[in-house]
């Protein structure tokens, strides 16, 4: 046996190590990408629902609650979509319990669509709920106009 058997890589096998070493450094940036996209996009209460509910498994929506407005963010392969309600036309909160998940309904005043966020924990749902609820006890007392 020469020592080329063991330890170094003929020219005719070069290629099989070369793709499967491509192929482990696309998996590992998109795994990084996916990782990227999936932390919180803001500070303060940020809410992230779950992976393995429908449709959050790659990125998953996530709900920013400050005192002033409501952001529901949607990371995209590129891009993002975010939908805002300010506290002022938030109307109601619904929550609907499922075997695992929650769902939250925020309806706004003004006839525009609810801002619906699906799979997150039954205690983040609550959290969220009551956040908005405190959020604009205090912006009508007065406490958050300008």
């Amino acid at each position: 046996m020469n020592s080329l058997t063991f330890g170094l890589v003929t020219g005719e096998s070069a290629w099989i190590w070369w793709t499967i070493a491509a192929a482990i450094g696309v998996v590992g940036l998109l795994g990084w990408w996916v990782w990227l996209k999936g932390r919180p996009f803001a500070p303060g209460e940020v809410f992230r629902a779950s992976r393995l509910s429908k449709g959050n498994h790659l990125f998953p929506t996530q709900v920013l609650i400050s005192p002033t407005s409501v952001v529901q963010y949607t990371p995209h392969w590129i891009g993002r979509q975010e939908e805002s309600v300010h506290m002022a036309h938030i109307a109601s909160v619904k929550i609907e319990t499922k075997l695992l998940f929650s769902n939250v309904f925020i309806e706004t005043s003004g006839g525009a669509d609810s801002i619906v966020c699906h799979g997150h924990r039954k205690q983040d749902a609550v959290q969220m709920k009551t956040l908005i609820e405190r959020y604009q006890t205090d912006y009508y007392r007065g406490g958050l106009r300008r």
